[in-house]
């Protein structure tokens, strides 16, 4: 069951990242614009967040198993019609239609887990998802730098859309024999008003991250943060006027009365302000600051995910012996290396060899790898079953959040940095975006410290 489910989370973290090698020769082949051609990872950004929370709440009420299975097969369908895309046009389509179908797909591999795992099962299941989701985030360059160079039977770009297509074949064929179907009790219904006003929400909080610094950020950019803001408001009390009437909201309130889901949650959000962010302004040095080709920068991004892999299949081992402090550790090396490569480049690794970094990325990968799969387990530690589907949601949407806010923030300190500096531009504007990083880890690992003394990941 849990190898089939992984698949899910492998291919929906995987095609966030690896279209970003792709972009130079997306441009070229369709002749578009670099404008239109960022919107084929906004097109899936807005769609992946926008449904989150009602992707998994419709698992609860239409079956868990159903909709992954429902999720899986968009995702494939949506996958090759981004391969074949005759046009930029096209592709953005794809791209929002596999992002929709993320969204569905993905909350429901937490809550089948959550609803039907106990004990030293659970426990390797998240171990699993924690892998997976890192292994899939880390290699997600290397994988698409890869597949471009190789020109698989002469497809390049389209290669890196039209490798999901076998794999999600093959997950169809196993989710209905491997996977058990599971559901809220009682007889749920959807919250239609709740769910147009978090995807609305969620949709005007995305867009302008991704897109306000590309385009300077415009009057339209702020004016949609602000309506994010009381788009959410207007969401909450929707929610809590719903829960009154005994109804069924489409997040319960009562979710956040409990300290290790809401705690956990504000925990998470920041972790992952310190994820995608360091990807986009590492991979942005190394290629354009020290002339790395898109293959050689995703070797480079394999001392992390060795790092990794190394501490991601101990970690709830050693939660079990550190609970919540095993978030905290992962956290703070996390912002050693930063500080290490924040000297590294000082010396050596500013005027030299570039492989001076490798030890820093290593200790950042085992920072990560201890971190993900206790921060999801710890979150999840006390939901009720019957909103297990609605609670993934929410975790998944504070993960996109958290790393959506930290694109944005890293993007001002590094390319604000690059605009001003002087001798050597892109390695200040790296080490500043460090400073960032070290900071984040810090401020994780003291939110540690609101978590319960032992939740259910440390047992």
């Amino acid at each position: 069951m849990v190898f089939v489910l992984m698949i899910g989370i492998f291919l929906s973290v995987l095609d966030f990242f690896i279209v970003s090698v792709a972009v130079p020769s997306i441009q070229r082949d369709l002749s578009a614009t670099s404008a239109t051609v960022q919107l084929t990872i906004a097109a899936y950004a807005l769609g992946y967040a926008g449904l989150l929370i009602v992707g998994g709440r419709l698992g609860d009420i239409f079956g868990r198993r159903r909709m992954f299975s429902a999720g899986i097969l968009l995702f494939t369908v949506a996958s090759a019609v981004c391969g074949v895309a005759p046009n930029a046009e096209s592709l953005i389509a794809g791209r929002l239609a596999q992002g929709l179908a993320a969204a569905v797909m993905t909350p429901q591999v937490l809550s089948i887990i959550s609803a039907t795992l106990t004990g030293a099962p659970r426990a390797r299941a998240f171990t699993a998802y924690g892998f997976t989701m890192g292994i899939a985030a880390v290699f997600g360059q290397l994988i698409g730098g890869v597949l471009i160079w190789a020109d698989p039977m002469g497809l390049g770009w389209r290669s890196v859309f039209l490798i999901n297509v076998p794999i999600g074949v093959v997950a169809l064929v196993l989710v209905p024999r491997r996977v058990p179907e599971s559901r809220a009790t009682g007889r749920p219904v959807l919250d239609l008003p709740g769910m147009i006003l978090i995807s609305l929400a969620m949709g005007a909080m995305v867009l302008p991250l991704i897109e306000g610094r590309e385009r300077g950020w415009p009057l339209w950019a702020w004016l949609c943060l602000a309506a994010a803001l009381m788009l959410f408001a207007a969401f909450m009390v929707r929610e809590r006027a719903v829960a009154g009437r005994r109804a069924a909201p489409l997040v319960h309130p009562g979710l956040f009365h409990d300290r290790a889901f809401s705690a956990g949650l504000l925990t998470q959000l920041f972790f992952y302000f310190g994820q995608a962010s360091f990807f986009l302004v590492f991979a942005v040095y190394v290629q354009n600051g020290r002339g790395f080709s898109a293959l050689q920068a995703g070797v480079l991004f394999i001392a992390i995910g060795g790092g990794y892999m190394a501490t991601s299949l101990i970690a709830q081992r050693v939660a079990m012996r550190l609970g919540r402090q095993v978030i905290a550790l992962g956290a703070l090396l996390r912002t050693t290396a930063a500080v290490s490569m924040i000297a590294a480049l000082a010396g050596p690794a500013g005027e030299g060899s570039i492989w001076w970094l490798v030890p820093a990325l290593v200790i950042d990968g085992a920072g990560q790898g201890l971190a993900v799969a206790p921060l999801a387990s710890t979150v999840l530690s006390r939901i009720d079953p019957q909103h297990a589907g609605a609670a993934s949601g929410v975790l998944s949407t504070g993960i996109w959040a958290g790393n959506a806010f930290g694109v944005a923030i890293i993007g001002i300190i590094f390319y604000g940095t690059l605009s001003r500096a002087g001798g050597d531009p892109f390695r200040d504007a790296f080490s500043a975006s460090l400073v960032f990083i070290a900071v984040v880890g810090a401020l994780v690992a003291t939110l540690v410290q609101l978590l319960p003394r032992a939740p259910q990941s440390a047992r």
